[in-house]
């Protein structure tokens, strides 16, 4: 059953029991940091968290949401109507293995996240939109920057998140298409506890060297959100509060 949640700055979005999001996502939206300029493509996008949460500012100018699954994208048409974002984002039924007909050497920056797990790694669910989200099995991670390399004007960026132990595959897989890995951000629990995300962005024909941020801890010594992490996720925690 689909409901509604605030994101803040009076943004809104429709989620179900299958298509959700959680820190992760937020997370990568916050990373990208799209400029008023970009045009911005948002990949195997659910129920649309990413253009959402973008979309309580004016950056970017605009935004494709695209998604396989037919129901993960009638549930962002649901949150683009509810809040009048019909001239901000477009929302796309779309195969990324397939050509993007109209859209290549379109956008600024590409965003995904995707599948963690491969095919073959960890118990795959019997709940196919689960089963999506989770495993390589409608996309794998060259598939990812094979697409984002095809939709990416030269010198637009490539942002993802991934598990620290799939890092190899994600920069291997960019530079085999083009895409030089520019920047990197490790995010830890709590500072002393191994990283259990790995956010990345890659720039298209770009050349070599890229910088390692400081590392980003959800949360601090009083086992609270973190001083960083109650800043990116101020106006969401706002806009629950207001609702009690």
């Amino acid at each position: 059953m689909d409901n509604i949640q605030p994101l803040g700055c009076s943004v809104k979005i429709y989620v179900s029991d299958i298509h959700r999001f959680g820190t992760d996502a937020v997370l990568l939206a916050d990373f990208a940091s799209p400029k008023r300029s970009d045009e911005a493509c948002d990949l195997g996008t659910g129920c649309g968290i990413i253009p959402l949460l973008w979309c309580r500012t004016d950056a970017p100018k605009s935004i494709t949401a695209v998604d396989i699954q037919p129901d993960a994208v009638e549930l962002v048409k649901k949150s683009i109507e509810l809040n009048g974002l019909q001239n901000r984002i477009t929302p796309l039924e779309h195969d990324l293995r397939q050509q993007f007909d109209g859209h290549n050497a379109r956008y600024t920056l590409v965003t995904m996240n995707p599948p963690y797990k491969t095919v073959t790694g960890g118990v795959q669910s019997l709940e196919k939109g689960r089963l999506i989200a989770r495993h390589e099995v409608t996309c794998t991670m060259n598939d990812a920057a094979n697409a984002a390399s095809r939709l990416l004007k030269s010198g637009g960026r490539f942002c993802v998140c991934h598990r620290p132990e799939r890092l190899v595959d994600v920069m291997s897989a960019m530079r085999e298409n083009g895409i030089e890995p520019k920047r990197l951000r490790l995010v830890c629990q709590r500072d002393g506890a191994q990283p259990n995300l790995v956010l990345v962005e890659g720039k298209k024909d770009s050349h070599s060297g890229i910088v390692i941020e400081p590392n980003l801890f959800i949360e601090g010594e009083n086992g609270e959100f973190s001083t960083e992490m109650k800043e990116i996720y101020k106006e969401y925690n706002k806009a629950k509060e207001q609702l009690k």
